[in-house]
């Protein structure tokens, strides 16, 4: 029994070292760059989807074992980890990271809240917007890290506002019962009876930050009341006042993490999938001057629109029922008091954030500035301000994102005074000349792992495109020819959305694009119209906490269940799927040309096949 224990324990350690040797005969008993490649390429693979190790140490088995097989030289693979795409992603990050230091999330969130009021359904889809939003420039981990925190505070006013209400009622029988409690307990402290008279403290507390709700469970936050009374203590077992609220904390938590990944489709910045994809496509096909910031965001944003609404929809049937009416009015006078006292709270914790910092002022502009910059590079229906130049296509989105995020390295955090007197009353010596950013601001928010894990993808790809092994793969799909192009992209997506409920949704990516290019060349279809599709329906992993990152930060919050996100993401994935399928057969066909096939497609095909 204690060598059973033993092996289960060290399982990882043991598929780290078995697989590679199970899987050594295949490269010693076919000597070719093939079959070299295919080792290289399952070991990597393996070692992915079993997470036996980190997911960016498994990214560097390629580094090593390629130039031991000869599959590719060193040099040519320390090349493939650093690309444009990673460029792309330092900007963002560097804004990303000012957004989060200086609260400018939290600002919106809670605008967007007072906003929607404190009604149910739309409180939902105020959060669901918020949420949305963020993420379309923000990591759908960090977007979920940093609005999830504001949603159970939110949550929590909303129960406490009840219990408030009700305490005033049942003041007289409270205080009766705890004169009695404390004539069979005088060791009762007095906090303990100022508690039970004016209900949860905690309901007048600042909100907390995100980093202490990583830190403690939800559950843990209320203060227990610690009476003898068998009927208090059964009502503190009790999480809930009413199934309604649990529903209410349900829906909340998971529309978080829909909302997050329905905004990373959105933008090609939004998801690291997305990134993936941008990078591979741009180095399988450099002659295909197609997807770009724009185009991306045309195609998407109807998507993540209609998908918001759906979504929305469901969620609300599935949780609060079909009572629109009354969960989404904005009537005055249909507010109980249970919902002005949740509004009031609400309107206190955003007016804590004062007025907006200069600090807020200039990551908001710098956030507009890059976005609008991203999108007049290249617009494609008017020249945009890449056209100036002399020479063409030197300049891409990351050559916009790593300049701004730059300036914000440079930029005071503390507005200049021009020549003016400085009060010594009103000055900040806390910020004294520290910029927007610091470099410790820009390392806790970027994510080395993915980085590293984008360009083992790479490498990955480039070693099987040198060594022939993705023109062998598309000669063994010849079979589906016979299938019709939508057929096999829907086949293609059913099986990303299985397989990426179990596998990280990077390294699902990283697997499949080469094949999928491979079998789209092959087979004459537009490369477009099966990766775009594919790509975004890996993101869609939210039945299951192991899903990705943002499933597992509300499952922590305790709010739901394992069912209920099965439950209740299956039907996001439906929704999810449906969309892009109409989308790529509809506006997708014209805004890509994927009605034919490329001529930059078949330039990458008969270099494969040489």
């Amino acid at each position: 029994m204690g060598l059973l224990q033993g092996l289960l324990g060290a399982r990882k350690l043991l598929l780290v070292i078995c697989v590679p040797l199970l899987l050594l005969p295949l490269p010693i008993l076919y000597p070719s760059s093939e079959a070299a490649c295919a080792y290289v390429l399952i070991v990597t693979a393996v070692y992915w989807v079993s997470e036996a190790v980190p997911l960016g140490a498994a990214a560097l088995v390629p580094a090593f074992l390629y130039p031991f097989f000869g599959v590719l030289r060193s040099s040519e693979v320390a090349a493939e980890y650093f690309k444009n795409t990673t460029m792309l992603l330092v900007g963002v990050i560097c804004v990303a990271a000012a957004v989060e230091k200086w609260n400018l999330h939290k600002r919106i969130a809670l605008r967007m809240v007072l906003m929607a009021g404190a009604k149910p359904g739309m409180l939902l889809l105020c959060f669901m917007c918020c949420t949305t939003m963020l993420s379309m420039w923000l990591s759908n981990t960090s977007t979920t890290a940093m609005v999830m925190p504001i949603v159970e505070a939110v949550l929590q006013e909303l129960i406490n506002a009840e219990e408030e209400q009700l305490g005033a009622d049942n003041s007289n029988a409270e205080a009766a019962e705890l004169m009695g409690l404390d004539v069979n307990n005088s060791q009762a402290p007095l906090e303990l009876i100022f508690q039970n008279l004016n209900g949860v403290p905690s309901a007048t507390e600042p909100m907390k930050t995100a980093n202490q709700h990583k830190q403690q469970h939800p559950s843990q936050e209320k203060p227990q009341v610690l009476t003898p009374s068998s009927r208090n203590q059964e009502l503190n077992r009790k999480k809930y006042r009413s199934q309604h609220d649990q529903m209410i904390c349900k829906c909340l938590s998971l529309s978080i993490s829909y909302a997050a990944t329905i905004g990373g489709l959105t933008t090609i910045i939004g998801t690291s999938t997305s990134l993936i994809f941008l990078e591979h496509f741009n180095n399988q096909y450099p002659a295909a001057e197609v997807v770009n910031f724009g185009t991306w965001f045309l195609f998407s944003f109807p998507i993540s629109l209609i998908m918001l609404v759906v979504s929305w929809f469901w969620m609300h049937w599935l949780f609060l029922g079909c009572n629109f009416k009354e969960t989404c009015s904005l009537s005055k006078k249909k507010k109980t008091k249970r919902e002005e006292l949740s509004e009031r709270r609400i309107q206190e914790e955003y007016e804590k954030l004062g007025d907006i910092s200069y600090p807020e002022m200039v990551t908001a502009f710098f956030f507009i500035l890059m976005t609008v910059l991203w999108f007049t590079r290249e617009p494609g229906f008017v020249p945009g301000w890449d056209s100036f130049f002399e020479k063409k296509g030197y300049r891409t989105d990351a050559t916009v994102s790593v300049f701004l995020g730059f300036l914000l390295f440079l930029i005071p955090a503390k507005k200049p005074c021009f020549g003016k007197k400085k009060n010594g009353a009103n000055q900040e010596p806390t910020l004294g000349m520290e910029p927007i950013i610091t470099w410790k601001d820009f390392q806790k928010t970027m994510p080395w792992e993915i980085v590293i894990l984008v360009g083992g993808g790479y490498a990955l790809a480039s070693g099987s495109k040198s060594s022939g092994l993705s023109t062998w793969i598309g000669h063994q799909m010849l079979s589906l020819s016979s299938l019709p192009p939508w057929a096999i992209t829907l086949l293609a997506c059913v099986l990303v959305s299985i397989v990426t409920e179990f596998v990280s949704n990077p390294a699902t990516i990283t697997i499949f694009l080469p094949i999928l290019c491979t079998l789209s060349e092959t087979l004459h279809i537009n490369p477009l119209y099966t990766l775009i599709p594919v790509t975004m329906c890996i993101s869609f992993a939210v039945m299951l906490p192991v899903g990705n990152p943002p499933n597992a930060i509300v499952f922590s919050y305790g709010h739901c269940q394992i069912k209920d996100m099965v439950k209740a993401g299956l039907g996001v994935n439906v929704i999810g799927l449906v969309i892009v399928m109409v989308a790529i057969n509809t506006w997708g066909i014209s805004l890509f040309h994927l009605d034919t096939f490329p001529a930059w497609a078949k330039v990458s095909n008969i270099t494969d096949q040489t």
